[in-house]
């Protein structure tokens, strides 16, 4: 009785979740970024306009927000998981090796069909770009690979 009482309580608070002023702030924070952020820096961002946000809240609405399909998870490995808006066009990402920051790439590098073996069929790829954001690279130092 109590398990279904306490369930009825949840479900009631996740519906009223999808129009509170945490995830307004929470989805305005990972719009306005222009990147893709960690939980901590959507609490970070989303506190200015909601100041009694939580980390559980931001952990909780991300999961809803991305089950919804209103913002995309960004994968890398080794990495936590980093959330921007969805509905973007096809694009990459490059993570600064010295702030840890991942910024967006716009557009593709194109032409990866050619690297796929003779009858594989390629369904999707992801290119990530590692270097020195502006902030964090030696002044000096080219745009070239280093090998």
């Amino acid at each position: 009785m109590w398990a279904d009482i306490a369930k009825s309580a949840v479900d009631a608070w996740c519906a009223d979740f999808l129009h509170t002023p945490q995830r307004a702030a929470i989805l305005a924070a990972i719009a306005r970024a222009g990147r893709p952020l960690l939980p901590q820096e959507v609490l970070e961002l989303a506190a200015t306009e909601a100041p009694t946000l939580s980390i559980a809240t931001v952990y909780r609405a991300l999961k809803k927000l991305s089950d919804e399909g209103d913002i995309c998870p960004v994968a890398l490995a080794g990495e936590p998981m980093r959330y921007e808006p969805a509905g973007r066009e096809h694009h990459h990402h490059f993570q600064c090796r010295g702030c840890r920051r991942v910024y967006d790439v716009p557009g593709c590098v194109g032409g990866s069909g050619g690297l796929v073996p003779t009858g594989f069929t390629l369904e999707e790829h992801e290119v990530i770009l590692y270097g020195r954001c502006a902030s964090c690279a030696v002044p000096g130092e080219g745009r070239g690979v280093r090998a």
